[in-house]
């Protein structure tokens, strides 16, 4: 009914096109939004129109897409019956076409709130403008009625179905007006923005629903939401949900200063949303415009992802506009460690709740085994050091002595004297029962009987130590009737930076799900927790570089073989893999934003150089990845073959490499 255009999933040259403009010219598919509170006075559209533009103006300026005044915003929110003289009517449609003309040659969406008198009926409405034309009216759907001067004294609900609002004498000198309109981009048209208005939000079915299954990654909502004690919290609760439950943006723009304070007053609280995560607030009374950076790449990501998510891919209610432009990122912060919270508390409350989940798991599959010791190999590094913290943890779950525990340091040809007495303090400190056994004699009569040379440090020569290590380990449990935790965690795995059948393999992997730059911030919680000689110990570990010693030490007795330096930085590909597996993005998208995220640390040849080798180790060691044992999963990115990661192992890695290395 609405739009003849092609849909946006199809093959051929509009398909090419589309990709294109995609991974080129549109930011990746962020779309910058605000909401925005200007100073008004009631009953009076002229004025209210006239710093309506003067926002517009400014944000045009900043290179704004999508922008959002307050319901009723051209007459205000709270002209009681003054909403029936057909004066106001009629100054808030001039008023209208005042602002309509102020976004002529502006690539920008504009939503503003009017009533409109249709069809013998009064509607609270919004009105969606881009380049100087009204491109449709969105009518509320929910009118409140909680006293005799609430909406419903003066407003009609949203009619059923669509019909064609006239605004001038020529038939075609108009808009449709119906609440099921979704305004997408004429270039971009997966980028599709739907309405709703204050009240909407807050009702049992809310019209943001049927909007984003209609495919509107982006919901606005015009409102005049009164300020009372308790309310903002309750805004950001709804939101949350909202945003989340539809994953969406959601745009929420409140009534500000200049309504009446009769009975009430307005703060203009305006919020941006996405996915259940706040990204802009501009605070009650502030009189700031809330501008923020939408993601709509990962939210149409994360919907195909979600089979829960119901998709109507009708596109009859669909409007063309413009209002994708070629700027750049100015606003989103794009963090370099996504997997680690930044604010101390909440990184503390954070690693307890990860600390919780593993300890429990691990107690669970004890008792359900009845397994009577745990055994770990504890090499003085930081993977086993947090294993062996959450070994500790479940035994005291369930109230078996420390000592049943079994931690076994293994000293070979790369271990270093630092290492070394890091294990055995930390066996100490923990009071768990410690051995120590040598590999070096065995491994060294194991690479006689394979006919291996012990001068030659390749692959054999690391393989066997980490193989040798793993079966004392099984043997032990065995013989004491426990299980082998593992210690490797999901960056190793993500790269493959394990030894096939060697520290790959456990009985239990309680470390499988918590990437490289978490495990450290765990390991210092737990330090700080604990206190005392035990602190002094982990914090030691903590300084202590990462590498699996299978290389002998330098001339100096130091650790030679570094693991970062081999296959490079850590923090580099655990931001590589949270990119690529939770939140969908492609090589391109991801270099962008690695250049932004470690601007003034690492250039863009450095970061395009590991990305190329996260990908590449990636798709190649798949095949570790799809046979690991039972392990506990406590964040969203997970690589465990039976739940989240489904990925046959010789699939191949050249679109992503050709994208990479062409970049």
């Amino acid at each position: 009914m609405w739009s003849l255009s092609p849909q946006w999933g199809c093959l051929g040259e509009t398909g090419v096109g589309l990709y294109q403009s995609v991974n080129q010219s549109m930011k990746h598919q962020f779309i910058k939004v605000a909401a925005a509170s200007p100073a008004l006075k009631v009953a009076d559209p002229a004025y209210n129109a006239q710093k309506i533009i003067e926002v517009i103006e400014a944000q045009a300026e900043k290179g704004t897409e999508i922008l959002v005044f307050p319901e009723l915003s051209l007459s205000g929110y709270t002209c009681g019956d003054l909403f029936l003289q057909q004066t106001l009517l009629e100054g808030c449609l001039s008023a209208l076409k005042r602002v309509a003309e102020a976004t002529k040659g502006k690539i920008m969406l504009v939503f503003v709130g009017l009533p409109l008198a249709h069809d013998g009926k009064l509607y609270n409405c919004a009105a969606a403008l881009s380049d100087g034309e009204v491109k449709g009216f969105v009518p509320k759907t929910h009118i409140p009625n909680y006293n005799e001067f609430y909406e419903a004294r003066y407003f009609s609900p949203a009619p059923e179905g669509a019909s064609w609002h006239r605004l001038g004498s020529e038939e075609d000198d108009g808009a449709y007006l119906s609440a099921e309109l979704v305004f997408r981009d004429e270039a971009h048209p997966e980028i599709a923005v739907g309405c709703e208005i204050c009240e909407d939000l807050w009702a049992p079915e809310p019209p943001s629903v049927r909007l984003a299954a209609k495919g509107a990654a982006i919901i606005v909502n015009l409102s005049a939401s009164d300020e009372t004690v308790g309310k903002r919290e309750y805004r950001h609760k709804l939101l949350a949900a909202q945003s989340g439950k539809n994953v969406c943006a959601y745009v929420y723009c409140d009534a500000g200063e200049g309504e009446s304070t009769s009975d009430m007053v307005f703060a203009g609280n305006n919020m941006v949303y996405e996915n259940g995560v706040c990204l802009a607030e501009s605070m009650p009374f502030s009189g700031e415009v809330c501008e923020a950076e939408a993601d709509v790449g990962f939210l149409l990501s994360e919907r195909r992802k979600l089979t829960t998510f119901r998709a109507d891919p009708d596109t009859e209610d669909w409007l063309d506009a413009s209002f994708v432009t070629e700027g750049d990122l100015t606003l989103r912060k794009i963090d370099p460690a996504p997997f680690v919270p930044h604010e101390e508390g909440a990184r503390r409350e954070r690693a307890e709740r990860i600390l919780e989940i593993q300890a429990h798991a691990l107690a669970r599959r004890i008792s359900h085994i009845h397994a009577r010791t745990a055994v770990l190999g504890i090499s003085g590094g930081l993977d086993s050091t947090l294993a062996l913290l959450v070994t500790c943890r479940a035994f005291d779950l369930l109230k078996k002595p420390r000592e049943d525990i079994l931690a076994v340091s293994m000293p070979g040809f790369g271990t270093t004297v630092k290492t070394k007495n890091n294990a055995t303090a930390l066996m100490q400190a923990l009071g768990v029962t410690q051995r120590q056994i040598g590999i070096s004699q065995t491994v060294l009569k194991h690479f006689k009987d394979i006919g291996h040379d012990p001068d030659e440090l390749n692959t054999t020569y690391e393989n066997a130590q980490a193989r040798y290590r793993t079966m004392l380990l099984m043997d032990l449990a065995g013989d004491a009737g426990g299980l082998v935790v593992g210690t490797g965690d999901l960056s190793e795995l993500a790269l493959g930076w394990c030894t096939y059948n060697g520290d790959h393999m456990s009985m239990y992997a309680v470390n499988c799900s918590v990437p490289k730059t978490l495990v450290r911030y765990l390991v210092l919680a737990e330090a700080e927790r604990l206190g005392g000689r035990a602190e002094v110990v982990l914090k030691g570990v903590l300084n202590t570089e990462i590498s699996p010693e299978l290389l002998p030490p330098d001339e100096a007795g130091n650790i030679a073989q570094k693991t970062e330096d081999l296959i490079g930085p850590y923090e580099l590909h655990d931001f590589y893999l949270y990119r690529f597996l939770r939140r969908g993005d492609g090589a391109a998208k991801t270099l962008y934003l690695a250049e932004r995220a470690f601007a003034g640390k690492y250039d863009r040849a450095t970061l395009k150089k590991w990305l190329v080798v996260f990908y590449r180790r990636f798709f190649a060691q798949q095949f570790k990845r799809n046979c690991v044992p039972d392990g506990v999963k406590v964040g969203s990115v997970s690589l465990s073959p039976r739940a989240d990661l489904r990925m046959p192992s010789d699939a191949s890695a050249t679109l992503w490499l050709e994208e990479a290395e062409n970049l």
